[in-house]
């Protein structure tokens, strides 16, 4: 269709109310993403968080596409076309790493929302229910073929001892611990628009938090929220209103797009 653009959305702080239950869309961006679909635009999810612990908002929110696992997952048409794993051999040294520094570890070696550790300590150390966590006694990450997250239980700057950290993708979004994931979101997207032949100068791209920055790329249009950390709207081309203030409608007015 020509003319037809490919729209990716954040979910916490874009899409949905950041004091919310993750559902919660303003009625405006419901009706902003409905027109965008009558008018024959591709409308996605692109998210840092697993397919297992995203697929249900993604549905609960009306949407069949997705970028996940921090880019490294892609669903079209509400099928997963596969996740890319990390890098093995970075993990399991990372891994050993903990364990010969002292440090409380997890894996997550299979798309599911449950992480895998080989005691109760990472339990006892964060108290963490953001996800299951499974006890599997003698845990060994070189038994599986494939990484795709690890998790590390420390506080704000105790993960400096862990050198391997500086090869592989990390972030902190709780106090107790840090994730080590894909960081990438414009690779997920790029796959997409390539699986539908499109053509990536049509991406627009909608963020609110630093995880965003992967996605904000000068080859397509980028939106800052109005509520955006400030990297990300010095970044954008456009910076709109909060996404309690209609931020998406008014940027879709703005460029015409509905």
């Amino acid at each position: 269709m020509e003319g037809r653009k490919y729209f990716f959305f954040d979910i916490d702080g874009t899409l949905t109310l950041p004091s919310g239950d993750g559902t919660s869309v303003p009625e405006s961006t419901r009706r902003t993403v409905d027109a965008l679909r009558e008018r024959g635009h591709f409308v996605s999810i692109a998210t840092g968080r697993s397919y297992a612990k995203a697929v249900d908002v993604m549905r609960s929110l009306g949407f069949e596409n997705m970028v996940s696992d921090g880019g490294h997952g892609v669903t079209i048409d509400g099928e997963l076309l596969g996740i890319d794993p990390l890098d093995r051999d970075l993990c399991i040294r990372l891994v050993r790493e903990c364990e010969a520094k002292g440090f409380a570890w997890g894996i997550q070696p299979d798309n599911s929302d449950t992480r895998l550790v080989p005691d109760g300590r990472f339990m006892e150390l964060t108290n963490d229910r953001y996800m299951r966590t499974r006890v599997v006694e003698g845990l060994d990450p070189e038994d599986y073929e494939q990484i795709f997250k690890v998790y590390v239980a420390c506080r704000d700057g105790e993960e400096e001892p862990l050198e391997t950290l500086d090869e592989l993708p990390w972030c902190r979004f709780m106090e107790e611990y840090i994730f080590v994931e894909p960081a990438d979101k414009a690779r997920g997207i790029r796959r997409i628009v390539s699986h539908l032949g499109g053509d990536v100068a049509n991406v627009v791209v909608f963020g609110d938090e630093r995880n965003d920055l992967s996605m904000f790329c000068p080859e397509w249009t980028c939106v800052a929220m109005g509520n955006a950390v400030p990297e990300l709207k010095e970044r954008a081309d456009y910076v709109t209103e909060s996404v309690w203030d209609d931020g998406i409608s008014k940027a879709c007015e703005h460029f015409g797009w509905i």
